[in-house]
């Protein structure tokens, strides 16, 4: 029945759509769809297993009609998650196989990452360690070619964080230490603080292994420190667990004084929610207070509670440890037999769930307690131990990772160590030397630049000076032939066609209505005539001096003569209150040959259709902004073209300020702010115009 209710919602939902959609508007509408089905499939939990399965191979289907890869894949992605909630190993699968060769066709790198990561989760889920390890590494590779942001780097530290754990089960310390030091590194730079205190508390775990406490400490205090940054709704539980670790330091070290007092203060705080962490404490508890004190009464109390709480949980992994601890307690009170038989079903859990450790732990102590059989399980022992330390060597191999910690190397680290001491003195003396040579060169490079560029800014002014010059050469060509042409139109044209306005005039005495009519029509046009010419005439006389010979001349020709040849529609717009010509010559040079570069970009690359220029006074500084309507770029990839390089390269030798603001499809603007400086000499900022 609710079933059909359901159903016959998502019936109504498609019988509202519109009859005539667009693609867009069909593929939003099934995506909503697919939406709407797996949020049924995973939290109706009123339906059963297979009606909430039903539900979400409907989404499968539906998401699998949509012609967008990208979003057919984030379906697709979040139905096999479901699948693997539901531990539908079968089609989880299958669906995660789907995804992984979609992606791979698609050449979606995020969705092969997310494959990869979750078929690791699986395999982890199902102790497959070696083979989550690689598929980790996999996911690693493909978030790698993601671009690079806060939500590509987070991925890649967390694959990191995966391979890590992986290698750690398999007793791969110091690989896994690699891999979670580079994690942190990029966890560090997104505050991610709640999977920083996860880095460092595998940090302590790892330095655990290694055998190094001090250290494993320091990570899990780290961890706290991070922990105490983070306000999610689950601190409370996490913060139990990293005092759980400490403790379990201290109890391994054997210092059971200080491990009691900590994992007392866990009991006090029972927390419901963290039950796992209550039920080992307990069982540490017993065994601290039975070593410390030989509170037996105690420890048997607190183990029976324990037992309660393992009954609870149903967690057959931790009841042999349980059991190893109740046994020293029964040994404690004499009942060896008692003792032999609970340690006995210790380590058959123990063997049953796979666990080494424990497994070693029971054998040791049935050596001690059962002395009838005491050669057999050590021999047991030593046989499991040695097939342990066997199967670690060839995972760590899969892992390619060697230890290098050798016997050797520890005889030759302290023999480098003895070493050094003996050189100690000598060493120092070669530090100070070093040091002077290194203040000596550091001051010759410095010279040798200064001079350099001084050499450089003296280049730059000849450099602008030869372009002032050349330039003012082509102005007074222009402006001599300009009046050229207005002295031929104003003495030669204009002079002939006043005569032969008067010779008209002459004619005038014929006294037929036609002659009269046509010679006065013919007066009238040449009086037009000279008119427009007397105009052109004063205009191209006055045109010749209002162009002057300066720096915002230069700019605006280099603009035009872009504009001309390109196609491209330049505006360019400048302060006129600022002495341009007074400007430092680098300056000049330098913001020229910035316009000219932005502008070859504008044309060769960007595909612009117009620009705009802009020459602003700023305060004491002076802002060049230049802006397009291209194609953009990214401006956050590694390599930028030598253009932008150039133009980088400027800016600095300004000492200016540069922003490049660019999206792609939406332009590029370039802002560069200079401090402004001035020559002392006078310079003319503009002429008045010569009238004729």
């Amino acid at each position: 029945m609710k079933k059909g209710i359901y159903i016959l919602i998502l019936c109504c939902f498609w019988a509202c759509s519109k009859p005539e959609k667009t693609e867009a508007v069909v593929a939003d509408s099934k995506v909503d769809s697919i939406q709407a089905l797996i949020k049924i499939a995973k939290k109706a939990k009123e339906l059963s297993l297979e009606d909430r399965k039903a539900y979400l191979i409907e989404a499968e289907s539906t998401a699998n009609t949509l012609t967008n890869d990208t979003l057919k894949l984030k379906g697709l992605s979040e139905v096999s998650l479901i699948y693997f909630q539901f531990k539908d190993s079968s089609n989880f699968r299958r669906s995660n196989a789907r995804i992984a060769d979609l992606a791979e066709r698609a050449k979606i790198p995020e969705y092969s990452g997310y494959s990869n990561w979750d078929l690791a989760t699986f395999l982890e889920r199902y102790g497959v360690m070696d083979s989550a390890y690689f598929n980790y590494q996999k996911a690693l590779t493909h978030f790698e070619q993601m671009p690079i942001d806060s939500t590509s780097s987070s991925l890649r530290a967390r694959m990191l964080y995966g391979m890590g754990r992986m290698q750690d089960s398999y007793q791969d310390y110091l690989g896994a230490e690699i891999n979670v030091t580079e994690a942190i590194k990029i966890f560090d730079d997104l505050e991610d603080n709640l999977r920083l205190y996860n880095s460092y508390s595998l940090m302590g775990v790892l330095a655990k292994g290694l055998g190094n406490s001090q250290k494993s400490l320091e990570a899990y205090q780290i961890a706290q420190d991070y922990l105490n940054k983070y306000d999610g709704d689950n601190k409370s539980k996490i913060i139990w667990q990293n005092r759980h670790n400490i403790a379990s330091v201290y109890f391994n070290e054997k210092d059971y004084a200080q491990a009691k007092i900590l994992f007392e203060e866990i009991i006090k705080n029972k927390d419901s929610s963290n039950k796992a962490t209550y039920e080992k404490a307990l069982g540490s508890l017993a065994y601290s207070i039975l070593k410390l004190d030989n509170n037996v009464d105690g420890a048997e109390a607190l183990l029976q509670e324990a037992y309660s709480v393992n009954k609870e949980r149903d967690d057959h992994q931790d009841l042999a440890r349980i059991h190893q601890f109740y046994a020293e307690v029964l040994a404690a009170k004499g009942d060896t037999a008692k003792a032999i038989e609970v340690a006995k079903e210790s380590k058959a859990i123990a063997l049953e769930t796979f666990n080494n450790e424990r497994s070693l732990e029971a054998l040791k102590l049935l050596t001690n307690l059962d002395t009838a059989h005491a050669a057999a399980y050590a021999n047991e022992y030593y046989a499991l131990d040695a097939l342990i330390n066997e199967e670690e060597r060839t995972k760590r191999n899969k892992f390619a990772r060697i230890s290098f910690e050798t016997d050797q190397v520890i005889e030759a680290n302290q023999a480098l160590t003895e070493e050094t001491e003996a050189w100690a003195s000598a060493v120092s003396g070669l530090v100070v030397f070093g040091l002077t040579f290194t203040v000596i060169v550091a001051l010759y490079i410095n010279n040798n630049r200064l001079r350099n560029r001084q050499i450089q800014q003296a280049s730059n002014q000849e450099i602008y000076n030869l372009l002032l010059s050349q330039q003012g050469k082509f102005e007074e060509g222009r402006q001599l032939e300009q009046k050229r042409i207005s002295e031929e139109l104003h003495d030669g044209i204009l002079g002939e066609m006043l005569g032969i306005r008067l010779i008209l005039g002459g004619l005038n005495g014929r006294t037929d209505e036609a002659s009269i009519d046509q010679r006065a029509e013919l007066i009238e046009k040449l009086r037009g005539v000279e008119e427009e010419v007397r105009t052109i005439s004063h205009e191209l006389n006055n045109s010749s001096y209002e162009k002057f010979h300066n720096f915002i001349v230069s700019l605006e020709d280099m603009i035009d003569d872009v504009e001309k040849s390109s196609g491209m529609k330049c505006s360019f717009s400048y302060d006129k209150k600022v002495p341009w010509d007074r400007l430092l010559g680098d300056i000049k040079i330098n913001a020229y040959r910035v316009i000219q570069e932005a502008l070859k970009n504008c044309v060769k690359h960007a595909k612009s259709k117009h620009v705009s220029i802009t020459f602003l006074a700023i305060g004491d500084d002076l802002k060049l902004t230049i802006a397009d309507d291209g194609v953009g770029f990214d401006v956050n990839r590694g390599r930028k073209g030598i253009g932008i390089r150039n133009i980088i390269s400027r800016t600095k030798k300004l000492k200016g300020k540069l922003d490049i603001d660019s999206e792609k499809g939406k332009g590029t603007s370039i802002s560069i702010l200079i401090p402004t400086q001035f020559v002392n000499s006078n310079v003319s900022e503009s002429k008045e115009p010569i009238n004729a």
